[in-house]
């Protein structure tokens, strides 16, 4: 049976992906004060830290269309999946529903399931992975909704941020307080709940010291991690996820570790230095 994967833009892409013809990125669009940027692959990571960093005002993003979504499904393919980024996080989600549900009024008999991540990011790359995987082995439809809505029950989410900024602006985090951690160089440990909002773990003093912190929360709370694939990604610092990936190498039995740069609403949320773990 043939697939097609819809992935919002928040969801990094495998290399091999970008040619897939089974799997596409539906954009969502940036706006750094009056300027609307495409989440496509026009997207220039460096261009945007340097605007987002100039702009006094939060950067925001707008989830695609219905209409976007439902050109999407509307293919040959005998399954077809979308995965979003959180519905706690944005409109993603109820957008891709709203498109697979115009598309059912005159093709009602198509199979389409819209995955909610709870998550962003690479947890969306390690969804799509899942479908491909049990689609590979030649499951029914129906097979592959339980397994993967299983899988992302038993996801887990973790980042560090470099920079406090786009929390700040925001408004999630006062501006004083912002200033002190800051000036104290204080690092927030964050994670994504079981609903897919975000919540913070722990703090510490300098990246290194809340990258340690992160691995020790990886490793506590990643249940059976010799079946599990985990991935990284990283916003314009593939040093420091690279030596991420090595420590969590040496303290963990992993299926692989895969390490991926953020692409434009990753970066937005992840900021300038910011990692994200997945597993």
């Amino acid at each position: 049976m043939s697939y097609k994967i819809v992935i919002d833009s928040c969801g990094e892409l495998l290399e091999e992906w970008k040619t897939d013809e089974r799997i596409e990125s539906v954009p969502l669009t940036l706006t750094v004060g009056s300027e609307h940027i495409i989440d496509d692959e026009t997207f220039n990571q460096a261009e945007f830290l340097r605007k987002v960093a100039a702009c006094p005002e939060c950067p925001k993003s707008a989830c695609p269309s219905p209409e976007r979504y439902m050109r999407a499904f509307d293919c040959d393919a005998d399954h077809i999946y979308g995965v979003t980024l959180s519905a706690e996080l944005s409109g993603s989600y109820n957008s891709a529903v709203l498109g697979r549900n115009l598309l059912l009024e005159d093709h009602p008999h198509k199979k389409i399931h819209i995955f909610n991540s709870r998550s962003a990011s690479v947890g969306q790359t390690l969804i799509a992975m899942k479908i491909q995987e049990c689609e590979n082995a030649g499951l029914p439809f129906e097979d592959v909704v339980s397994i993967v809505e299983k899988y992302i029950e038993s996801q887990n989410t973790f980042f560090v941020l470099e920079d406090l900024e786009t929390l700040r602006k925001n408004g999630r985090l006062s501006k004083m307080k912002a200033l002190v951690a800051s000036a104290l160089k204080i690092k927030p440990v964050m994670a994504a709940t079981d609903e897919g909002t975000i919540c913070q773990l722990d703090q510490a003093r300098g990246m290194n010291k809340a990258l340690v912190k992160m691995v020790d929360y990886i490793i506590e709370r990643t249940v059976d991690s010799e079946h599990r694939v985990l991935a990284i990604s990283h916003c314009n610092c593939a040093e420091r996820a690279q030596l991420l990936k090595e420590a969590l190498q040496e303290r963990m039995r992993l299926v692989k570790i895969i390490v991926l740069d953020t692409a434009g609403v990753s970066s937005m949320y992840a900021n300038d230095g910011g990692v994200i773990v997945v597993v």
